[in-house]
């Protein structure tokens, strides 16, 4: 596996961002917590605050979502939020603010998860120098696949920034490596198929998702969709390497703001301790 295919830092050590977020959170004897706000809602300047929040309470990772106009990952809920963040005037390039705006305050590491049409049309070069002018560990980028990113793989090389792809309990074998010797950061693992959305219960095929991705060579491999409680992040937190909360937290700051994403976020992190540790 060459340098710039590592899951981690394997290649050019403390090169990514997020890797050194989650590997900081391991040294501690637990998962990381990744949370996911989307950008603008209810507007630009609570999504700041509300990521500064999530950093001090114990998010190690913080995604920041672009609103869509098509979202065909998205549950209903972030789907709401996104849509009123766009009829708010929400703009692409305000994503940079709000990225800017976390990472002076706080050490976490900021990703920016989109679609991949928003950066094809302001042009991946230039999306990918302003990201990393603003402080940003990288992209996760839910339908992109490897086969289709010789751009981003070239521009994420060039500027330093993480390149997270998806794989999923449908991903076979061959898809699977494919996909992680592209990534860089972590391998964001979809713990079930369908939409995002906060669930009573985790996927069992979660587990064997994480395990594939570890098999075919990831170092870190990360635990997303439908995780909404701190039950929830403990049973992920066994086994994989991260934890990421979105709906629950989009929830939160429609229904009682900054306060509530801070609560709810040091009520996840209660989770966090891996059993081995």
């Amino acid at each position: 596996m060459s340098g710039v295919q590592s899951t981690g830092s394997r290649g050019t050590p403390g090169a990514s961002k997020s890797a050194a977020a989650i590997d900081r959170a391991k040294a501690r004897g637990r998962a990381a917590l990744i949370g996911y706000l989307p950008a603008g809602y209810p507007s630009v300047e609570a999504t700041i605050a509300a990521g500064i929040a999530l950093a001090e309470n114990g998010a190690d990772l913080i995604e920041i979502g672009i609103p869509y106009s098509d979202p065909v990952m998205d549950g209903h809920v972030i789907q709401a939020a996104t849509n009123e963040a766009l009829a708010k005037g929400f703009h692409v390039r305000q994503v940079f603010d709000v990225v800017r705006g976390i990472t002076s305050r706080t050490d976490a590491a900021v990703l920016v998860m989109t679609y991949w049409n928003p950066v094809a049309r302001m042009g991946v070069d230039e999306f990918s120098r302003q990201l990393a002018e603003a402080g940003g560990a990288g992209l996760i980028t839910p339908d992109l696949i490897p086969d289709e990113a010789a751009e981003w793989m070239a521009a994420s090389d060039k500027y330093g920034l993480d390149r997270v792809f998806l794989v999923a309990p449908s991903s076979s074998p061959e898809r699977m490596k494919r996909t992680v010797e592209a990534s860089r950061g972590f391998v964001y693992a979809v713990s079930i198929m369908g939409v995002t959305g906060a669930r009573t219960s985790v996927s069992s095929a979660a587990r064997e998702v994480v395990a594939a991705a570890h098999s075919a060579g990831a170092e870190r491999v990360c635990v997303g969709l439908g995780v909404s409680n701190a039950d929830q992040v403990r049973e992920i937190a066994a086994y994989a390497d991260g934890v990421i909360v979105g709906t629950a937290l989009v929830v939160a700051i429609g229904d009682g703001g900054v306060d509530a994403v801070a609560s709810l976020t040091k009520d996840l992190s209660t989770g966090l301790t891996t059993e081995e540790a």
